[in-house]
C-alpha cells in the first residue's frame, strides 16, 4: 500500500496536482559566481595535467577546457528528500552495459519557468559503505539531452548534513567520466527514463566535443 501511495503522489507532482515542493528556491551567498567560476578553471586544470585524467592521453595537450552554461543562480534549490520506507532496489544499467545494484533513496521537486521537476534519488550498493546520506546519486537527463549535453544525462551531486537540508544547485551538474572520450575505463550509469525533466536545464556542463584527428593522426 506504501508503494502504492508513493506512485500517486509521484503521478500529481508531475501532473502539477500538488503544488508542495520539496525543494525551494536557494538564497546565493556573497562572491557565488566567483568560487563557481574558480572551481570550473580549477577542474579544467585537472582534466588536461592529471595523469588520472578521463580525457585519453593524446588529446590533452589540445584540451581546451570544458563548456558550461553562464551561471545562473535561478538553477539552486535547497530542502529535503522525501524518502522512501522501504526504499526499492533495482538495476542500473551503465554506459558499457553493464548492470549496476541500486536503491531509490526517496524523491525531490521542484519549481523552474519550465515547470516542476520531479526527480529520483539514488544510492549505488555497489560502493563502500558509510553513513546513511553517503552515495547519494542523483542522475538526471532534461531536454538538452543529446542535443547541448552528454546522451546518457548529466550528474548533480546534493550537499549538506546528513538527513538536510540538502543543497542543489545544478549550475555545478557534470558529465558522467565515460563522456571525454575513454568510455572503457569507467562504468558510468546512465540516466533512468523516470529522472527525464520534460524542460531544459540549461545550467552547469555541456557536451564536451572530441577534438577532429589532425590529417595523417
Amino acid at each position: 500500500m506504501r508503494a502504492g501511495w508513493s506512485l500517486l503522489l509521484l503521478a500529481a507532482l508531475a501532473a502539477g496536482c500538488v503544488s508542495r515542493t520539496t525543494l525551494e528556491p536557494a538564497p546565493t551567498p556573497p562572491g557565488w559566481a566567483e568560487d563557481l567560476d574558480r572551481d570550473r578553471r580549477e577542474r579544467d586544470l585537472l582534466f588536461s595535467r592529471d595523469p588520472d585524467s578521463p580525457i585519453p592521453p593524446p588529446l590533452r595537450a589540445s584540451f581546451q577546457g570544458l563548456e558550461h552554461w553562464p551561471a545562473d543562480p535561478s538553477w539552486r534549490f535547497e530542502g529535503t528528500i522525501e524518502r522512501y520506507p522501504d526504499p526499492p532496489r533495482f538495476t542500473i544499467v551503465t554506459t558499457a552495459g553493464v548492470d549496476r545494484p541500486c536503491e531509490k533513496v526517496g524523491w525531490i521537486s521542484f519549481a523552474t519557468r519550465g515547470g516542476t521537476g520531479v526527480l529520483q534519488v539514488y544510492r549505488l550498493l555497489d560502493q563502500p559503505p558509510g553513513s546513511e546520506d553517503e552515495g547519494l546519486f542523483l542522475p538526471f537527463q532534461d531536454a538538452t539531452t543529446g542535443r547541448e549535453s552528454y546522451p546518457a544525462g548529466r550528474y548533480v551531486d546534493l550537499l549538506g548534513p546528513p538527513g538536510g537540508p540538502y543543497l542543489l544547485d545544478f549550475n555545478r551538474a557534470y558529465n558522467p567520466l565515460c563522456a571525454y572520450g575513454s568510455p572503457d575505463r569507467y562504468r558510468c550509469p546512465v540516466s533512468p527514463a523516470e529522472n527525464r525533466l520534460p524542460f531544459p536545464v540549461p545550467a552547469g556542463e555541456r557536451g564536451w566535443h572530441r577534438p577532429v584527428s589532425a590529417p595523417g593522426g
